[in-house]
């Protein structure tokens, strides 16, 4: 899927994330402050980007739990402050230079799942996004929100929210945007998260500290992947699988197929990950509690319009609201067409976290709290992004 950019512009884990692994970071820490922290999927990609976290703001109490847990201390020694507390209670004035501003405002008042209301929801949060940026005027911001943001209905609000930022933090009278703003719609899969995932960015650079460049191409495949599968044959090399002619293409692999076999060219970049990719190693389900958190949780089934994600595919996105916990998604479809529901470790490891990170609270909280996350893999991809605009 190609990356769909628009710009608004002027003239111009911490050692509990396990290192090995987790892609080295580069050595120069830029200071980040993150509203809306959830979990701290943002956050994980964000310092694997070379960011630094001094203050992650989050009010849901089981959430701030897995925070504190997770981001003890960074590598540079310093130690994230979470505040457990409504990011509308607290004044920025004197939280010193900040390089980055960053989080995912709640998605509801937008999402497909939610009731689509817009500004007329009480957990719309853009005008404390707006607030926090005029007030610590970062050198950069970083929002991520659902792609129900972009419907046509939005489409006036959107424009407010951008017009909004751009002028976040100038002089009173002041005519020119002090920021440029690009909004990117994009697609987690294009770049090696296992899992479809639509998702919009709205980034922002101070016109004073850098120039904004165009969000990074794509580096992963649905073509790649069916070259693999049904071509090559690497994929099931891969996973052990001696036999794929008990697995069959799917009617939009075989289209594709037919294009690749007229072509004759192999796709050069990555290709999709799938769940089989993204839990190589672990085995089935456990009985009972472990310390992965890889638990067999009983009861799921599929519904009308919300069926589960085929093993050999990208996982659809993982959801934190009623159909997803508990309802018929957030479910695998094994090659026997047997289902069940995602582990907790599962549904980290969709979203790129690695086993050393233990969400707090039940299945269904732990659950939430990562359908709500942001991937790492494309967090670090936006937050290397965001570096090259302002280095």
């Amino acid at each position: 899927m190609a990356v769909c950019q628009h710009f608004h512009t002027t003239e111009s884990l911490s050692d509990s994330l396990n290192a090995s692994a987790l892609p080295e970071r580069n050595d120069q820490k830029l200071t980040c402050v993150e509203l809306f922290a959830g979990c701290g999927g943002l956050a994980a990609g964000l310092q694997l980007a070379g960011f630094e976290h001094s203050c992650m703001v989050e009010s849901n109490p089981v959430a701030c739990e897995t925070l504190r847990r997770n981001f003890r201390q960074s590598r540079s020694g310093s130690h994230p402050l979470v505040l457990e507390q409504d990011v509308r209670t607290i004044q920025w004035g004197d939280s010193g230079e900040v390089a980055l501003l960053a989080g995912g405002p709640p998605c509801q008042p937008f999402s497909f799942g939610g009731l689509a209301e817009g500004k007329r929801d009480s957990r719309d949060m853009w005008p404390e996004a707006v607030r926090a940026v005029r007030e610590l005027r970062p050198r950069a911001f970083l929002f991520e929100n659902v792609r129900g943001l972009l419907r046509p209905s939005f489409a006036e609000y959107l424009d407010g929210i951008v017009n909004r930022l751009a002028y976040a933090g100038g002089q009173r009278g002041h005519k020119a945007p002090l920021y440029n703003v690009a909004v990117v719609l994009v697609d987690a899969a294009d770049y090696g998260v296992s899992q479809r995932r639509h998702r919009v960015f709205i980034g922002g650079v101070r016109a004073d500290c850098g120039t904004l460049r165009p969000f990074p191409a794509p580096t992963h495949s649905f073509r790649r992947l069916v070259w693999e599968k049904w071509v090559s044959g690497t994929y099931w090399h891969r996973h052990a699988i001696s036999s794929p002619e008990s697995h069959t293409p799917t009617r939009i692999e075989q289209s594709i197929l037919r294009k690749l076999r007229d072509t004759g060219l192999e796709p050069q970049e990555g290709a999709w990950g799938t769940c089989r990719d993204a839990f190589a190693g672990l085995g089935e389900p456990m009985h009972g509690s472990n310390p992965l958190r890889h638990e067999l949780r009983r009861g799921a089934r599929q519904y009308p319009g919300h069926a589960g994600s085929p093993v050999d595919s990208p996982a659809k996105a993982l959801k934190a609201g009623a159909h997803g916990v508990p309802g018929g998604e957030n479910v695998l479809v094994d090659s026997d067409h047997s289902v069940r529901y995602f582990t907790v470790r599962e549904a980290a490891r969709l979203q790129g976290l690695p086993d050393s990170f233990i969400p707090s609270g039940s299945w269904s909280e732990a659950m939430r709290q990562l359908g709500n996350a942001v991937p790492v893999q494309l967090a670090e991809v936006a937050g290397r992004w965001i570096r090259s605009c302002i280095d």
